[in-house]
């Protein structure tokens, strides 16, 4: 299924993995709604809403740029009734955004731990709660990018905060796949095998070393993109990894996707 004249509402969309996404989509004719806090450029990390709007353009696709902060709930809801009265409906909700800060407990700081449980667990209940009359429309999807549900300690021996908000999505992944079942609304999860090349990366997760060691983002939203397509809940009620659904429909090469082609690739955080 193309999503031609699909309308995908993208939290985070102003760069990274949610702008690429918004791009692959927007190249197939999609309306996309950048839904970020970011409209005005950053000093280090480059994209608002209204660039990415400009890029989503040319691609061939419709934007609705849309400054929103996805902890508030009211405002989240009103950017749905926004979107669905532009371009008619809401097909699929994408909760891109997110809060990283790999500590431990003895050194976190409760707020910190509130920002990352608000922007990662929280929103995704928020947003699909606000999402799902017009899903429920169109039987469409709910994609979040959390991992699979590793219980490995050594994913929360360093940095278990973040990793129950992110955990948290996962989970709320599942029960939606079951509660939205009578919905006809797939609710899927993806995450990627490898780093991902993002300028948050760069300069705020580890910097050029860690780029080296990276896929581009254009392998999450090839693996978004496979997902998006199903319909009738053929895909649905997974914590997928980016290459492993590509595989499952027939990619075999994926060296096009390395940020520096003689760079060894690193797993990503919950990855084996």
């Amino acid at each position: 299924m193309s999503l031609n004249g699909k309308t995908l509402f993208i939290t985070g969309a102003s760069r990274g993995i949610g702008r690429e996404i918004a791009l692959k989509a927007a190249a197939e004719g999609a309306n996309i709604v950048i839904a970020a806090k970011s409209a005005e450029p950053h000093p280090k990390l480059p994209g608002t809403i209204f660039s990415v709007a400009e890029e989503v353009v040319a691609a061939g696709g419709q934007a609705l740029p849309l400054q929103m902060d996805v902890r508030d709930e009211a405002a989240v809801k009103a950017a749905m009734a926004e979107a669905a009265d532009k371009f008619g409906s809401i097909d699929a909700l994408i909760n891109n955004a997110g809060a990283i800060r790999l500590m431990g407990v003895e050194h976190l700081e409760p707020k910190r731990y509130d920002l990352m449980f608000q922007i990662n667990t929280r929103a995704v209940m928020v947003a699909s709660q606000a999402a799902l009359p017009y899903l429920k429309k169109s039987k469409g999807h709910i994609l979040s990018l959390c991992p699979p549900l590793n219980l490995d300690p050594k994913w929360f021996a360093n940095y278990g905060p973040y990793t129950t908000t992110k955990y948290g999505m996962s989970m709320l992944t599942i029960g939606m796949h079951e509660e939205f079942k009578k919905y006809g609304i797939s609710v899927n999860a993806l995450w990627p095998k490898t780093v991902i090349a993002t300028a948050a990366i760069e300069f705020e997760a580890g910097g050029p070393a860690v780029m080296k060691a990276a896929r581009k983002p254009a392998i999450m939203a090839d693996a978004a993109q496979v997902i998006l397509s199903s319909s009738e809940r053929q895909i649905s009620g997974r914590l997928l990894i980016d290459e492993e659904i590509l595989r499952e429909h027939g990619v075999s090469d994926f060296e096009h996707y390395r940020y520096d082609p003689a760079g060894k690739l690193m797993t990503d955080l919950f990855v084996d």
